[in-house]
C-alpha cells in the first residue's frame, strides 16, 4: 500500500472498534464488548493455492507460484493487520502422509509472511478425505469467530462434511455465534464453497448454504469472502454481498461456460494471467443505512501485474 492510487484499489469496508481473536463465543462475546474508536486497517485474502498441485499445461511453476504471491504480500507497505487463506491449501490426495507432509510444508511458507496474524480455512482438498483431522491437527479448528476494530468475522466449514454441507451441527453453533453480533453491527463471513447455489453441477454450491444465508437475514451489513471457484466472481442474495476471489494456481472458467470444469491452460506470453489475491480496506464512517453497497469497493490484486516477462527491461 505504498501510494494512494494503492490504496484506491483496496476494497472498503465500515470498521469502528478494538481487536480481539477468540476462538468461542464467549470470547467472540468479550470482544463485541470491546469495541471503540473507529480506526483504518486492510486485510490481504488469499485462496486455493493447492500445494503440491502437478500439472505443467495448467501452471508449470505450480511450486513457485505461492512463494510469489507471499513475496508480493510482503512488499505491501503498511503491512496488512491479517492474511486469511480461504482454503484448498493443500491439493488433494488419499495418501495421509503425504496430505499432513503438504500441510506442513504449506504451513512453512506461509510463515514467511510478515504479517502479524494469518488466518487458515479448509477446502475441500484439505479435508474430504479425512473430515478434516489432518487440517486441525496442523492449522486449528476450522471453524471459529473473530472481532477486529469493531468488524466481526466468522469463518465456517462448508467442507468437511460430506454432501458439501454445513451441518446440523455447525448450523446450531453459527445461530448461537450470530446471536452475539448486534444486527447493525458490519459482519464478514469467510467460507470457502459459495453458500448460494453458484454453480451446483460443477460443486460450486453449499448444499444447506440458504439455512446459513436465512440466519443472517436480519443482520444489515453482512458480507462474504469465499474462495473455490478459481476466479474473481461478485454476487447478491437479498442485502448480503458474496465475493470470490482469484486463485493463486490456476484459473477456472466461468461457471457453465464450457462442457467440464477444468483448468484454463497456461498462457507462456501471459504467465500467471488470471492469478492473484485480494485486499480489503476498512475505512470508517463508509456505513450507511439501508446501503449494503456503501460497503464495499471491490478489486483484485493481479499476481501476473508483479511478474516482468522474460526480455522485459528491469
Amino acid at each position: 500500500m505504498g501510494s494512494e492510487m494503492d490504496r484506491l484499489t483496496f476494497m472498503k469496508l465500515l470498521g469502528i472498534g478494538g481487536a480481539v481473536f477468540a476462538t468461542g463465543v464467549p470470547g467472540f462475546s468479550e470482544a463485541l464488548g470491546s469495541a471503540a474508536k473507529a480506526s483504518d486497517f486492510y486485510f490481504v485474502q488469499l485462496t486455493d493455492t493447492h500445494w503440491g498441485f502437478e500439472g505443467p499445461k495448467a501452471n508449470p511453476e505450480a511450486m513457485g507460484t505461492l512463494g510469489k504471491a507471499i513475496d508480493a504480500v510482503n512488499a505491501l507497505d503498511p503491512q496488512p493487520d491479517f492474511v486469511v487463506f480461504t482454503g484448498d491449501l493443500t491439493h488433494i490426495t488419499d495418501d495421509a502422509a503425504l496430505r499432513r507432509r503438504r500441510m506442513a510444508e504449506f504451513k512453512q511458507q506461509a510463515g514467511r509472511l510478515r504479517a502479524r496474524q494469518i488466518r487458515y480455512l479448509p477446502g475441500e482438498h484439505d479435508a474430504s478425505g479425512d473430515q478434516g483431522e489432518a487440517y486441525r491437527e496442523a492449522f486449528g479448528p476450522s471453524r471459529y469467530v473473530f472481532a477486529h476494530k469493531g468488524i466481526h468475522f466468522i469463518a465456517l466449514d462448508n467442507v468437511s462434511q460430506e454432501g458439501s454441507i454445513l451441518g446440523e451441527e455447525q448450523l446450531k453453533w453459527f445461530a448461537g455465534t450470530l446471536g452475539h453480533v448486534p444486527k447493525d453491527a458490519p459482519l464478514v463471513i469467510f467460507a470457502h464453497r459459495p453458500l448460494f447455489p453458484l454453480y451446483p453441477d460443477w460443486d460450486w454450491t453449499t448444499t444447506d448454504g440458504q439455512l446459513a444465508l436465512d440466519l443472517l437475514k436480519n443482520h444489515r451489513f453482512v458480507t462474504v469472502f469465499y474462495g473455490h471457484i478459481h476466479q474473481e466472481h461478485h454476487h447478491t442474495t437479498g442485502h448480503i454481498h458474496h465475493h470470490a476471489a482469484t486463485s493463486l494456481i490456476f484459473p477456472l472458467p466461468a461457471p457453465g461456460s464450457t462442457p467440464k470444469r477444468a483448468p484454463v491452460p497456461w498462457d507462456p506470453a501471459h504467465p500467471y494471467q488470471g492469478l492473484g489475491f485480494r485486499q480489503i480496506h476498512a475505512q470508517p464512517g463508509q456505513q450507511k443505512a439501508g446501503d449494503g453497497e456503501g460497503l464495499l469497493q471491490v478489486s483484485e490484486k493481479a499476481l501476473a501485474a508483479t511478474q516482468k516477462p522474460a526480455g522485459t527491461p528491469a
